[in-house]
């Protein structure tokens, strides 16, 4: 990793000073949008379960939620374990009236969406703040500008981005220095390995990786003849269709050997194996449900031993998915 590991566990986020958990909970599913089953009382339960299960980061976004669902929740749900906390927000997309999503990356809106973030999770600094994704009228240069500002003003502690190549990582780390970057990364997608993990491994620079489980699909409990409700947004995933999705069941399968060798859920053997992937400070794991949470927090204080590094190794080799 490119960051140091405290006694406790936690890891540093690049050189920040910030340390966070190997498993971090992800705040989309919460915001209702694409999950099905949503609501308040399990969303905070949730919530508050992941601290109590040694979760010590929380991540999440201006437009998690057509109306900051996310963030308000959130809000209410740490209002009292702020000090113990870290907290990722990221600006740059917003929904409109009809919830269609636009990508802005102008200055002046990425300071007024983190000072709304701020206001609904009613904090005073965000730890770690993202450019969401990149703006496709905004050099992500200009963006970084903004970053700076908000460092400057307190409003954030370090900067971050998200969805973006290495070339743009490099232009918004040539304007602001960033401590993390936030891309998709699991068993089955490990493009990042081939040109941006090393570079971030050379420069001190965090991966918090986002679907660890690939939406749910590499928790194990999606198998074949699965039946998806009409409206699950994630038949829109061509990794839940065909031969991407036989090719994940042909991992699980093998997965499933040994978690019956160790003791450990698929879900937590998936966790486990990441976080500990070079250039992996921390993983976000979703969930709407405190079991859901609990079990990926399960996924820390151990390692996976040689032998079962060594199938892992070899059941992604024979998929021929990277």
């Amino acid at each position: 990793m490119p960051s140091s590991t405290s006694k406790s566990g936690l890891r540093q986020i690049g050189t920040s000073g910030i340390y966070v958990s190997p498993v971090a909970f992800g705040a989309w599913p919460i915001a209702g949008m694409t999950s099905l089953g949503v609501n308040d009382a399990d969303s905070l339960k949730t919530i508050k379960t992941a601290f109590e299960s040694g979760i010590n980061f929380i991540d999440t976004a201006h437009c998690y939620g057509a109306n900051g669902e996310s963030e308000r929740l959130i809000g209410r749900a740490i209002a009292e374990d702020r000090g113990q906390l870290v907290i990722a927000s990221k600006g740059g997309i917003h929904w409109d009236q009809n919830i269609v999503r636009h990508y802005d990356g102008r200055p002046e809106t990425l300071i007024a969406q983190c000072e709304q973030s701020l206001d609904r999770m009613k904090l005073d600094t965000i730890d770690l703040y993202y450019l969401h994704a990149p703006d496709p009228n905004v050099s992500v240069s200009d963006s970084a500008t903004a970053f700076n500002k908000l460092i400057e003003s307190g409003k954030i502690r370090a900067a971050g981005v998200s969805n973006l190549s290495l070339s743009e990582i490099k232009a918004f780390n040539d304007v602001c220095p960033i401590a993390a970057i936030q891309p998709p990364f699991n068993m089955l997608q490990q493009d990042i390995c081939s040109d941006i993990i090393p570079w971030c491994l050379s420069n001190e620079i965090s991966v918090i990786n986002y679907w660890p489980l690939m939406k749910g699909l590499l928790a194990g409990k999606i198998r074949r003849g699965h039946q998806f409700a009409a409206e699950d947004k994630r038949l829109d995933y061509s990794i839940f269709q065909g031969q991407p999705f036989e090719s994940a069941q042909q991992l699980l399968d093998g997965l499933d050997q040994i978690a019956k060798k160790t003791g450990y859920s698929v879900a937590q053997i998936v966790v486990n194996w990441t976080t500990h992937q070079p250039g992996i400070t921390s993983s976000l794991c979703g969930g709407k449900r405190a079991w859901q949470i609990k079990e990926t927090a399960g996924a820390m204080g151990w390692q996976l031993d040689s032998d079962c590094l060594a199938a892992i190794t070899e059941l992604i080799k024979s998929l021929k998915i990277n």
